[in-house]
């Protein structure tokens, strides 16, 4: 394109030091790359299946919806490791065998055979779910029958309990969601209320009451 203007002829190209302070400095638009403070409005990231730059918006990546369940994957994951050694029996006696299952109403781990000892058959224990064994046990809360999760909120306009991928599923776009002790405090606090005007008026109630039998055998009369 030099030769087709006499004034870009004369022009000199930019040295190759230049062009490497420009690119250090984050001009311009490269894949996985953010702009410099020059041009901070959009940033491009290839797509994993086309390979196609896609702009993110200012934000970049962290505008992205988090992945909920791999997270989770990822900090037991991380919590095993923590660990160290494997998980072993609580009850057997040295060499303790490495555990197989794990109780939360127990709050302890088992191999097969102490669990079956443990939680015999026609007891109110062999009622107890058995989950993977762990060293960290959390209070077994309500699930999700859907996901399967820890149910964290509620929703208002649906009237039901539900967890964190519910939460942000289409489904519930636009519907009043609140966490599970905000909506149970409220619930508690209207069912105070009622209770304490029924009990209030049981005793107008009974006279009322009292009253229309004796207009009823009036009647009959």
């Amino acid at each position: 394109p030099a030769t087709r203007s006499p004034r870009l002829a004369r022009r000199a190209g930019p040295k190759p030091d230049r062009l490497d302070r420009l690119l250090k400095s984050g001009f311009g638009t490269y894949p996985g790359r953010k702009r410099g403070p020059v041009h901070p409005q959009t940033v491009t990231f290839p797509c994993p299946s086309c390979q196609r730059d896609v702009d993110l918006g200012e934000r970049g990546l962290g505008g992205l919806f988090r992945n909920l369940t791999l997270e989770r994957v990822v900090e037991r994951y991380r919590q095993s490791i923590a660990a160290g050694a494997a998980i072993v029996c609580q009850f057997c006696k040295p060499p303790q065998p490495e555990a197989t299952k794990g109780c939360t109403e127990c709050r302890a781990s088992f191999c097969n055979e102490c669990f079956k000892l443990y939680h015999p058959w026609g007891t109110q224990k062999a009622q107890h779910e058995p989950t993977p064994p762990t060293l960290t046990f959390r209070p077994k809360g309500l699930q999700c029958p859907e996901h399967k999760e820890e149910v964290t909120h509620y929703c208002k306009t649906c009237q039901r309990l539900v967890c964190q991928l519910c939460r942000v599923r289409r489904a519930h776009a636009g519907h009043k969601i609140t966490p599970v002790l905000s909506a149970y405090q409220a619930l508690r606090e209207k069912l105070t209320k009622s209770l304490a005007h029924i009990l209030s008026s049981q005793d107008t109630v009974q006279s009322q009451i009292a009253e229309l039998e004796e207009t009823v055998k009036h009647t009959e009369v």
